[in-house]
């Protein structure tokens, strides 16, 4: 009888180690970067696909409680001019820019949009901001005219950034300025 005891174990036992090579065969933990950076969540792969977390797609990511996750992700275009001219590198120095975002293929509705510019430490400063939203498909924004300080040398980054009534700004797209 303590035999039978002793081989039921053995049986349970190897189904339950089995089972979690199963698991850990069918999922792998994947290293993902988007843009030269890496994802921190990373990704998995199963069946030969790889998975990221939806806010990693970019745009912003909705859930509305029953299972199905949106991801507004409308097609910006990001000019930058001084002087009446376009550009894209600077000196180092102050520079009067004006910034220009065509959005289009917005597919819902936006309570806000801005703009801000991050330098190369990271930090944010805030350009312009527009909180009347926009339930057009299709649409322009422009700052006024502004002096920005290009301090150090690196990339600065100019966002542009959309906020719909139940999230916060999030960058949707994303122009370099590379300061020399």
């Amino acid at each position: 009888m303590r035999w039978k005891k002793i081989a039921i174990c053995v049986a349970v036992f190897s189904l339950m180690g089995s089972s979690f090579l199963y698991a850990d065969a069918v999922s792998q933990k994947i290293r993902v970067w988007s843009n030269g950076k890496e994802i921190a969540d990373g990704g998995y792969l199963m069946d030969g696909k790889a998975y990221i977390p939806a806010r990693e797609a970019g745009g912003i990511v909705s859930w509305d409680g029953s299972g199905k996750v949106t991801i507004l992700k409308p097609n910006v275009q990001i000019v930058l001019f001084s002087d009446g001219k376009v550009f894209g590198n600077v000196n180092i120095g102050k520079l009067k820019i004006k910034v220009l975002a065509q959005v289009d293929s917005l597919t819902d509705d936006v309570a806000a949009v801005k703009v801000a510019v991050t330098d190369p430490s990271g930090n944010t400063k805030d350009i312009s901001e527009d909180t009347n939203g926009s339930s057009k498909e299709d649409f322009w924004f422009s700052t006024p005219e502004f002096t920005y300080d290009f301090k150090d040398a690196g990339k600065y980054h100019v966002g542009f950034y959309m906020k719909t009534s139940k999230s916060d700004y999030t960058l949707v797209a994303d122009k370099v300025i590379t300061a020399r």
